[in-house]
């Protein structure tokens, strides 16, 4: 194997690993999309049905992002997380009870994190969110499940290509890596298409649930990561079927060079 070539090969292995250590990170994190809100009032009756609802299992879309809007919540692809006052609320799921402790004194605050479940994930989402009678919106549906599965195939065509790669290395031939450049280039489509798929989604919520006043938001670090990821993704398989397609040529060329 020509110097070059081999070079080629460890560069894109360093950058499909990052790449998928990135994008594993994003996964697991839930700083996708992040609200910036002012602090709330421990005494508020409304903070107080709003911290109640967040932490029910019947939370609707509506409900939810009222309390990402309000309490600086920030929200990942698994789970959704609001900041509160410390010893305000607790949530106890086996009882399904809702204790109160005030302490005015205090102002600490604690991340309260609620999971999505598969049926969340891909559950319909309606024109008017919160209200079931408004008709499913086919599009923010479709946005939602895609930036859900994509990021999973993505990482899943690339610890497959990581395989093949394993076997080149064995092999000691570069022919297999033209399979692992392939796949990354499929790994790199589908994480572009899930960041595509959540900016799009983000947009459309907005729309139709307007942040109230003094709230802003912004996309977060993990949403950052996958969008990292994704032109490394395409580097490596870049760099893959270049050295494999290039390194084939020249044996072909070599082959017919001494036949001759």
């Amino acid at each position: 194997m020509d110097n070059r070539f081999a070079t080629a090969f460890v560069i894109a292995c360093v950058l499909s690993l990052i790449s998928t250590i990135y994008m594993a990170a994003s996964i697991g994190t839930d700083f996708w999309y992040e609200y910036r809100s002012p602090v709330q009032e421990n005494s508020s009756d409304l903070n107080k049905s709003i911290w109640t609802d967040f932490v029910s299992d019947e939370a609707d879309e509506k409900t939810y992002n009222d309390a990402l809007f309000r309490f600086n919540g920030t929200m990942g692809l698994w789970r959704r997380c609001i900041t509160i006052p410390q010893n305000t609320y607790w949530y106890s799921p086996p009882e399904r009870t809702v204790i109160v402790i005030h302490v005015p004194e205090s102002f600490d605050v604690v991340t309260k994190c609620m999971s999505f479940t598969l049926n969340d994930q891909f559950m319909e989402k309606f024109v008017d969110p919160g209200n079931h009678n408004s008709g499913i919106d086919l599009l923010r549906t479709y946005l939602w499940r895609c930036q859900f599965l994509l990021p999973f195939v993505s990482l899943g065509l690339m610890c497959f290509g990581a395989v093949i790669g394993l076997c080149a290395c064995i092999c000691r031939s570069l022919y297999p890596t033209i399979a692992t450049g392939i796949l990354h280039l499929l790994a790199g489509l589908c994480t572009l298409g899930s960041v595509c798929c959540y900016v799009a989604g983000i947009e459309l919520l907005h729309q139709k649930l307007e942040l109230p006043e003094n709230v802003s938001g912004e996309f977060g670090w993990s949403f950052c990561l996958a969008c990292v990821s994704a032109p490394l993704q395409f580097m490596a398989s870049a760099l893959f079927i270049w050295a494999a397609h290039t390194n084939r040529k020249e044996y072909t060329l070599m082959k017919a060079y001494r036949v001759a």
